[in-house]
């Protein structure tokens, strides 16, 4: 057991040196994957590891429920680098007096850019046809040689218009004359729509005009197969479809399905079901960019979130105030 008597915190990801410096001034840092490799943490790993931790630092995968927290009464801070936070049960850590934080705002500009990134990709079928040149198979010209989808002037049809929705959104109208079709459980003030240039209709209408789709929205039980068979089914059979939400949104299976039988043009996915894993399916279609939930992926901006995070967990354990992005600050005043 340390001798050291300041409080523990557990770092379940890697994260950079200078961060884990930073940490480190305040607290006992455990960080088992220092900067290296994740660690594919098991229910039963974390809580042996967390127990009698003070603080933990997560990205968007270990799960942290009532049975964790059961685990670690001495638990105080829960902060993720990540925007999602649906592997945290936040009832239950507010509950149990234990704060949870995100990282939002700091990662929207270079999500929205990976995203828009991707949606061209499948649009103009980048995949597909560097995989044809590696392959030796570049041999001839003809005039539908992976002939895809136009972007400027195509209607983008966005679903979820939160921060990184309106960043998508602004892309798509500013620099590519795109009509912006939007979902939204609520909608945008008038002045917003009119800044973004972006038309509110409903689920089925956005599926069925949109050449582009965008899908942003956070996963919950509520929008889990958001996109199944019945929407995959009411869209163009020239649109594409790019998810850089969550795995869950969007049912995988289903997707690999309209792919295969050209229901739909093109996917692009940054995120899937039951990831790491990916549905095999997928894996067979050639009408898929597929990357592994590297939206957020630029240094300054993971560099950023990882900072935030930091951020968040020294306030706690310095009492220093409340942290800037805490989700359930309430839990504060409980201690005071």
């Amino acid at each position: 057991m340390s001798a050291d008597p300041r409080p523990r915190v557990l770092v379940t990801i890697p994260l950079f040196a200078e961060v884990l410096a930073r940490i480190g001034a305040h607290a006992e840092v455990d960080a088992p994957c220092g900067t290296g490799l994740a660690i594919d943490w098991t229910p039963e790993a974390l809580a042996a590891r967390a127990r009698g931790a003070a603080g933990l630092v997560v990205a968007g995968t270990p799960r942290i429920d009532a049975a964790l927290l059961a685990a670690c009464p001495g638990l105080r801070a829960v902060c993720s680098m990540a925007v999602g936070y649906n592997n945290i049960d936040l009832p239950a850590c507010t509950a149990a007096g234990v704060l949870v934080s995100n990282a939002p705002d700091v990662l929207t500009e270079t999500t929205a850019d990976f995203g828009f990134a991707l949606m061209m990709a499948a649009a103009r079928r980048i995949s597909e046809s560097e995989h044809f040149l590696r392959a030796g198979r570049w041999t001839h010209w003809s005039y539908d040689l992976f002939a895809g989808a136009d972007v400027y002037g195509a209607t983008l049809g966005v679903l979820g218009m939160g921060r990184i929705g309106q960043a998508i959104a602004r892309r798509g109208a500013l620099g590519f004359a795109m009509p912006v079709l939007y979902h939204n459980r609520s909608r945008l003030d008038a002045a917003v729509e009119q800044q973004l240039g972006a038309q509110w209709v409903g689920k089925d209408e956005l599926l069925a005009r949109a050449d582009h789709l965008v899908i942003v929205v956070p996963y919950s039980a509520a929008s889990h197969h958001l996109v199944g068979a019945a929407e995959l089914a009411l869209m163009k059979p020239t649109a594409t479809l790019t998810n850089i939400a969550r795995g869950g949104v969007v049912d995988d299976a289903a997707l690999a399905a309209a792919l295969r039988e050209r229901r739909i043009a093109a996917a692009g996915l940054d995120v899937f079901e039951g990831e790491p894993a990916v549905h095999p399916d997928l894996l067979a279609v050639p009408n898929v960019v597929l990357t592994p939930h590297i939206a957020s992926a630029s240094l300054p901006t993971r560099r950023a979130m990882a900072d935030l995070a930091a951020t968040n967990l020294i306030a706690v354990l310095a009492g220093s105030g409340v942290p800037p992005t805490a989700l359930n600050p309430e839990v504060l005043a409980r201690r005071r």
